[in-house]
């Protein structure tokens, strides 16, 4: 994907894109308060057998742009919370 920055020219950076096949749940208010003493209905639990292993910026779901707030891995798969992410 080539965009234009001012201070460089025109990158080409590149654009890793893959699906993963994940149980995503809404973040309950109660947990949300226990966790971040707030509630903030955008954030969402994404559950996978294995950790995604790479660094990655963002994921979408439905649409939607999300980033990892939390993570914790198990002995039964790993989970992460995530909250919307406006960029």
């Amino acid at each position: 994907k080539k965009r234009y920055i001012p201070e460089q020219g025109y990158s080409t950076g590149t654009e890793l894109v893959t699906s993963r096949m994940a149980n995503v749940t809404d973040l309950g208010t109660n947990r949300s308060i226990q966790l971040f003493g707030d509630v903030d209905t955008s954030r969402k639990v994404i559950r996978l057998m294995v950790p995604v292993g790479t660094n990655w910026s963002y994921c979408k779901i439905e649409g939607k742009k999300y980033r990892q707030v939390t993570a914790t891995n198990a002995l039964k798969g790993h989970s992460m919370i995530v909250g919307e992410y406006h960029g």
